[in-house]
């Protein structure tokens, strides 16, 4: 999904597509990487470094309906309720406020997202409106930083510039 880092991707497929089945290989391998991943709704997280046994074991698991995870990710507490939260808030998002966010947090102002998604900027500020309003903060720094908590890494949070 262009633009979407950390979990906002994960959040934002569950929201669109609920009842699809979600399975996150990754070359993270830290439990609570894992657990986060199965707490915001992908039903199974497979390492990159698992063996061929593993993943035929994991995904036969999930398409039994069950979730499949190593079991170091089940030893972490639970994602805590304030991320959760911002999980929730971020699946209210249209796929086009989604993009619209993204780019926000890309640094991109009213005019340029306009221009890239061919609409008109009176388009980019309602979605930017209703962006602010779904997330339950006033401006758009805030909005980012509200995503940005859904980053895997606190250096994969992307900030929008300064603003004068």
């Amino acid at each position: 999904m262009p633009g979407a880092q950390g979990f906002n991707a994960l959040v934002h497929m569950r929201s669109l597509h609920p009842h699809l089945p979600v399975v996150v290989v990754s070359a993270r391998e830290e439990a609570t990487v894992m657990r986060r991943a199965l707490d915001h709704g992908a039903l199974g997280i497979i390492p990159k470094s698992a063996d061929s046994d593993t993943i035929g074991h994991a995904l036969g698991t999930i398409l039994d309906g069950e979730t499949w995870a190593p079991p170091e990710a089940h030893n972490v507490p639970p994602t805590g309720s304030e991320e959760r939260e911002v999980g929730q808030r971020l699946r209210e998002l249209t796929p086009q406020q989604f993009r619209v966010l993204q780019m926000l947090g890309a640094g991109r102002l009213n005019k340029q997202i306009a221009y890239d998604l061919n609409v008109s900027e009176a388009t980019i500020k309602a979605h930017v409106t209703a962006i602010l309003r779904k997330l339950g903060v006033t401006n758009r720094t805030q909005a980012v930083l509200m995503a940005g908590k859904l980053a895997i890494d606190d250096d994969a949070i992307v900030l929008p510039p300064e603003e004068d």
